[in-house]
């Protein structure tokens, strides 16, 4: 099984939820079931698929859960737009945490290539595949 924590871009969906965790701490408590929850949900799966694709045998399965991770970072644009405009986030604050997440899908998107045309080299451990 492929080691997750050795992924750059498992590392900077960790560090974009750590973002957007702080960043939603200053959003008004009304929020806190809505787009507080919402955010923090799909900004901590960008990671989640990421680390659960690591642990399926194929790369075809792998790629199925970096497109998930794909699908929660705009998620993510989406309520961070709309946090945006309801003045819950700041010009600056939305301007750098979306160029994070933009940077990270096309990091995503780039290594979704490289597995599906077989370009990247999983590491396993030596009972993967064996049964029981």
């Amino acid at each position: 099984m492929q080691n997750f924590k050795n992924l750059e871009v498992w590392r900077e969906a960790k560090e974009i939820a750590k973002k957007i965790y702080n960043l939603t701490d200053n959003f008004p408590e009304a929020e806190r079931y809505g787009v507080i929850s919402q955010l923090r949900r799909a900004s901590a799966s960008i990671g989640a698929n990421i680390a659960e694709g690591c642990g399926r045998h194929t790369n075809k399965d792998f790629s199925k859960f970096l497109y998930t991770a794909l699908g929660s970072i705009n998620e993510c644009v989406h309520f961070l737009t709309l946090s945006n405009e309801l003045r819950y986030l700041t010009d600056e604050n939305f301007s750098i945490i979306n160029e994070d997440l933009d940077c990270a899908a096309r990091k995503i998107s780039n290594f979704i290539r490289a597995v599906e045309n077989n370009k990247y080299e999983r590491r396993i451990t030596k009972n993967e595949g064996r049964t029981k």
